[in-house]
């Protein structure tokens, strides 16, 4: 695991959120993690490769991970507001952005809601609207404990925060989210300007039919299908057996399309 450069926590709408800063360079690419997750059980195989080329900011959402709760259910919209306030704080005016599963949703309602702050957007293995997380999903969703919840998950949250209530909370508040799933518009994805990159699994739990619509809808996206499962690509800690080279891959593609010039 990369070392950060700075560790810190910043009073943001209510919670006291916790960031790490990686590398140097000018526009920042801010990593916002999945569901469950923290910054390293998302990020911690990918940050290496990305903080070789660029500055890198990984936050932590309400409730997860080192980042205090308040009280009122997670939305995706309440999370791109803490972002950008965050960044606000910080004196970022312009950034880039790549967000992973519930990450990546929040990720497009930044890009649709708060445009101001966003420079290009990187959308790995997410929807836009319930109907793209594959057929079948939701199926005993509503009745799922912390039991249902994997282990390494679990682990990755008892050691930055070794507290049971809280990873309770965050279970129970990311799976209300998911169960009140609030979607997206075709408008709203029209409405993104930002150059994107779309980024999905061939078997990920989002159907990358959905993926391909997205595609259309925003005008400046481009598009990968990787082979894989969720998370797969960039090495996520529920895929332990993924090589190097292939988060490496990853990061080359993401690298790339951040280098690129609008032409």
């Amino acid at each position: 695991m990369e070392t950060y450069t700075k560790a810190a926590f910043e009073k943001v709408n209510g919670i006291n959120m916790y960031y790490e800063v990686y590398g140097e360079g000018d526009i920042p690419l801010v990593l916002i993690h999945g569901g469950g997750s923290t910054i390293q059980s998302s990020f911690g195989r990918l940050i290496p490769f990305l903080a070789k080329t660029g500055k890198v900011i990984a936050v932590e959402l309400q409730a997860h991970g080192r980042t205090s709760d308040r009280d009122q259910e997670e939305s995706f919209e309440q999370d791109a507001k803490d972002v950008a306030t965050l960044l606000n704080q910080l004196n970022i005016t312009k950034a880039n952005f790549l967000g992973f599963s519930n990450g990546g949703t929040t990720t497009l309602h930044i890009a649709a809601h708060h445009p101001a702050i966003v420079n290009k957007i990187i959308v790995i293995s997410a929807n836009y609207q319930r109907e793209g997380l594959i057929d079948g999903f939701y199926n005993g969703f509503g009745d799922a404990t912390i039991n249902h919840m994997p282990e390494p998950l679990k682990t990755a949250f008892l050691a930055v925060n070794p507290n049971q209530n809280a990873l309770q909370t965050m279970f129970e508040k990311d799976k209300q989210r998911m169960l009140d799933f609030v979607d997206l518009s075709d408008d709203d994805l029209k409405g993104i300007t930002a150059d994107t990159l779309l980024m999905v699994a061939d078997k990920d739990v989002i159907k990358p039919e959905h993926v391909v619509k997205m595609s259309r809808l925003i005008a400046n996206a481009q598009l990968v299908i990787l082979p894989g499962v969720h998370g797969t690509m960039i090495g996520e800690n529920l895929n332990p057996e993924v090589s190097d080279k292939t988060i490496e891959i990853t990061a080359h593609l993401i690298e790339t399309f951040l280098n690129q010039q609008a032409v």
